[in-house]
Formats: structure tokens, C-alpha cells, sequence
């Protein structure tokens, strides 16, 4: 007798029926990734993904909303410099899970189960560690912090009143978004899309009962937010608990291993360049805009912004339906699948990209009339925005193509890609366009950067056009665990 076998023999008959039954839920969830067609999983994959990002991207809208019309553009203003802190947390939060998102998604492919519960694990525990010292360090340096960020001194009184307060959601808001991916790496998008409508839903709530029924301005904003997060975070817990997710929450997975969090950050490390180097685009942007355009400029840079995320989000939530299917198919070795899904991921992201182009360019003054009444704001805001978009149609390859070198586990080339926008491109562009268009030239510098790391995407499809098109598949990646 094997002492697998032997093992199990003497295994209490509950606790085996349970480990039993978690991995038929596993096979069930995840193997589907490998057999239905490619279309059906796609979709029922991305609109759950497009759904609960549509979701929470309207919530982030509405309260700019609430606080353009309550406190006024200095509150836009004051929440546009204050938004890279947050961009800086989901950069570390995407890192985590969708780095390891990727892992999980290569080890059920390839049926280790046992690895996949591990990478959780080491999730889970970075992302508690980093949250509450990112929260202690920013409560410590918040002004100087905030000053650096592009705050007048007009604006920093708001921005520390909004900011101090929304650094105390920090561990709930990181740990909901890499829960978020780590729960469509296992193939329940539908689970992921309800937390994030339960997030939003809730802060559309509450925001403005802080707001105007306490009377708490700006900060009102910001404890509804804290109140929102918190519950979506014990909703992700009970969830993981329950026995509903394939993968198992328990003390010996949590157990940091080097081996593992060095592959969860090499892979992670081409969404963590592509959100934190947004960060820091938008601080270069924020001191750029306040030397050529003051407070006006910096909160029509806050809902141009919103807008753009907006309209372009349904592109994120198709990448992230595109990724389990990928890196699933990759594990199992199925080239002819994984070329399939690229496909199907290039041409429904280049449609919805087509789209939003369209839309932002023959009505962007009802968009921003949407946020504000502010007839400076308005005239300004429907001028940039145009410039901004210009070349829009373009951003749907780049992005999928970004993903499908990260579900493949290519480190190098997903990690050049998303540096390419916003760092190799868009800054230096920020830092010298303006010198001889003085504000325009910080609206210009978008679209540069678009078009130019469009013409890079198609450089790596050409260079690797194998795994693109001709169901070529590289080795797989060490697995050292």
C-alpha cells in the first residue's frame, strides 16, 4: 500500500469527504477552461469581469459627482491629487494577485492543486502585510506626501481631510482587489463580479449619507468608501470560509514561501509597472498642471480621467476574462486554444475600443457636463479631453497584448509593455511637450504615448506571431515551490 493510499485509509471519513468534494469543485470549475468553446468561455468569463468593473468605475463616478457639486472643483481638484496614493495600493494589490492569479491559473491547467492552494496562501498573507504598513507609512507622511503629489496650498487642506481617511480602508480595498483576481484565476468570474457590485453598490449608498446627511463634505466621501470596502472585504472572507471557492484558506498555505512570492512578483511585476507607473504619470501630470493651469486644470484632469477609465474599462474586464483561459490552456499545453482566445481577445478589445473613441469624440461636452456645472470647466474639459483620445482606437491592443504575455508567464515582455506607455512614452512627452505648447502640450503628450505603444504591440505580435497565430506554444516556466 502506497502511503498516499495508506493516508487517505485512515483519514477521518468527513474530512476526506470534504477534501473530496473541494476537489470536484475544482475540476469543475476550472477543467471547463480546457474543453468548452472558446466564444462561450470567453463571455461568460468577460461580462461578469466588464459588469463588476462598469460597476465600481461608476461608483468612483459618482463620487466625484457628489463632491464636484457639494464641495465644488477644488474638491475634484482636491481628490485628483490625492487618487495616485490609491493608484499605488491597487499597483501592489494587482501585483499580488494577479501575478499569482497567473500561477493558479498555469497549476490547474496542469492539475496541481496542492501548488495552487499555496500560491493563495502567500497571497493572501503579502497582501495583509503591505496594507497595514502602507496605511501606517501614509498616515505618517500624509501632507509632504500629498504637497509632492501637485497639492496648492488651496487644495491640501481638502486632500489631507479626504486622503487621511481613506488610508484606513487600506487593508480592506487591497485585499478585495487581489481577491478579485485570485477568485477569476479559479474560473468564478461570476463570484469576482459580485463583490465588486456589492463594493459599489454600497458606497453609492453611503456616500452621500455622510455627505449631506451628517454634513461631512468631502471626508463624507471618504467614510463611505471605508464602509463599503470593509464589508466587501468580510464578504471575500466568508466566501473563501464557506467552502464555496475550490481553493482552501488555511493556516499552513499562509506560511510565506521565497521560492513563490519571487514567481508571484516576477509575474506581477508587468501589472504592478502599468498601475504604479499611472501613479506616477499622474503626479508628473498634477505639478505639470498646476505650473500651466492652476486648481481648474488639475480638476479637469480629475473627470477626464474618470471619463477615459470609464469608457475604456470594458477592455480591462476582457483581458481579465482572458486570462484564466489563456494561462489554463498554456498548462495544459493546448496551443490551438490559446491561439483561438488571443484572437477573439484582440478583435473584442479593438471593437470596444473603436467604440469609446467614437463616443468620447462626437460628445465630450455632455460628459463633463455630467460632473460639473462650471462653465471654465466645461470649455476646458471638452478640449482636452479630444486631444486625450485621439488616438484611443489603438488601446485595445495594447493592452490585451500587455495580458497575454503575463498569462503566458513571460516576465521580461510583459513587464517592457507596460512600461513602454506610460514610462518610456508618456512622461518624457508630459515633460517636454509643454515647454513649447505650454498646457495643450500636457493634453498632446496622451496621445503620443498612445500611439506609439500601439506601434510597439504590433512589434512583439510580429516577433512572436507563433504563439499569436500559429499555435506555437513556448516551454513552461520553472515551477519551484
Amino acid at each position: 500500500m502506497s502511503s498516499s493510499t495508506f493516508s487517505k485509509s485512515i483519514m477521518p471519513k468527513t474530512e476526506r469527504t470534504t477534501e473530496e468534494k473541494g476537489e470536484s469543485r475544482m475540476k469543475q470549475q476550472s477543467e471547463r477552461l480546457g474543453v468548452e468553446p472558446i466564444p462561450q468561455l470567453l463571455v461568460q468569463l468577460a461580462v461578469p469581469a466588464v459588469v463588476g468593473l462598469l460597476v465600481m468605475s461608476l461608483h468612483n463616478v459618482i463620487d466625484a459627482i457628489y463632491i464636484s457639486y457639494s464641495v465644488g472643483t477644488i474638491g475634484m481638484a482636491a481628490v485628483s491629487v490625492a487618487f495616485p496614493i490609491q493608484m499605488l495600493v491597487m499597483a501592489v494589490a494587482g501585483a499580488f494577485g494577479i501575478g499569482g492569479g497567473s500561477l493558479i491559473s498555469i497549476a490547474l491547467g496542469a492539475n496541481d492543486v496542492d501548488r495552487a492552494n499555496r500560491v493563495f496562501g502567500n497571497i493572501t498573507s503579502l497582501v495583509l502585510i503591505f496594507s497595514l504598513a502602507a496605511a501606517l507609512l501614509g498616515l505618517t507622511i500624509l501632507e509632504p506626501m500629498l504637497t509632492f503629489f501637485g497639492a496648492s496650498a488651496t487644495i491640501l487642506p481638502y486632500a489631507c481631510d479626504y486622503q487621511g481617511i481613506i488610508l484606513y480602508s487600506t487593508v480592506f480595498f487591497a485585499f478585495a482587489f487581489a481577491m478579485n483576481n485570485v477568485i477569476r484565476a479559479e474560473g468564478n468570474a461570476k463570484t469576482a463580479m459580485l463583490s465588486m457590485i456589492i463594493s459599489a453598490i454600497l458606497n453609492i449608498i453611503f456616500t452621500p449619507i455622510f455627505i449631506y446627511g451628517f454634513g461631512m463634505g468631502i471626508k463624507g466621501a471618504a467614510v463611505g468608501t471605508i464602509v463599503a470596502q470593509g464589508i466587501t472585504a468580510v464578504y471575500l472572507v466568508y466566501y473563501f470560509l464557506s467552502g464555496r471557492s475550490s481553493l482552501s484558506l488555511k493556516k499552513a498555505y499562509l506560511i510565506p514561501k521565497l521560492d513563490l512570492i519571487k514567481q508571484i512578483l516576477a509575474i506581477g511585476a508587468s501589472p504592478f509597472v502599468r498601475q504604479s507607473s499611472g501613479s506616477i504619470m499622474l503626479i508628473t501630470a498634477n505639478n505639470l498642471l498646476n505650473q500651466y493651469g492652476g486648481d481648474l486644470a488639475l480638476a479637469v484632469m480629475g473627470i477626464n480621467f474618470r471619463i477615459i477609465h470609464f469608457v475604456t474599462v470594458p477592455i480591462l474586464g476582457i483581458l481579465q476574462g482572458l486570462l484564466p483561459l489563456v494561462g489554463f490552456n498554456y498548462g495544459a499545453r493546448q496551443g490551438e486554444r490559446v491561439s483561438a482566445s488571443i484572437k477573439l481577445g484582440l478583435k473584442a478589445a479593438s471593437a470596444i475600443a473603436i467604440s469609446a473613441f467614437i463616443l468620447v469624440m462626437t460628445l465630450p461636452k455632455y460628459l463633463i457636463m455630467i460632473f460639473t456645472n462650471d462653465p471654465a470647466a466645461i470649455a476646458m474639459g471638452q478640449k482636452a479631453l479630444r486631444v486625450m483620445f485621439a488616438f484611443a482606437f489603438t488601446i485595445g491592443i495594447q493592452i490585451v497584448t500587455g495580458g497575454i504575455f503575463q498569462a503566458l508567464g513571460n516576465a521580461r515582455v510583459a513587464f517592457f509593455l507596460s512600461l513602454s506607455r506610460q514610462i518610456i512614452f508618456l512622461i518624457p512627452l508630459l515633460l517636454l511637450l509643454p515647454l513649447a505648447l505650454q498646457l495643450s502640450g500636457i493634453w498632446a503628450a496622451f496621445a503620443g504615448a498612445d500611439l506609439l505603444s500601439f506601434f510597439v504591440a504590433l512589434w512583439f505580435i510580429n516577433r512572436y506571431q507563433g504563439i499569436f497565430f500559429k499555435a506555437s506554444l513556448p516551454e513552461l516556466p520553472a515551477t519551484k515551490t
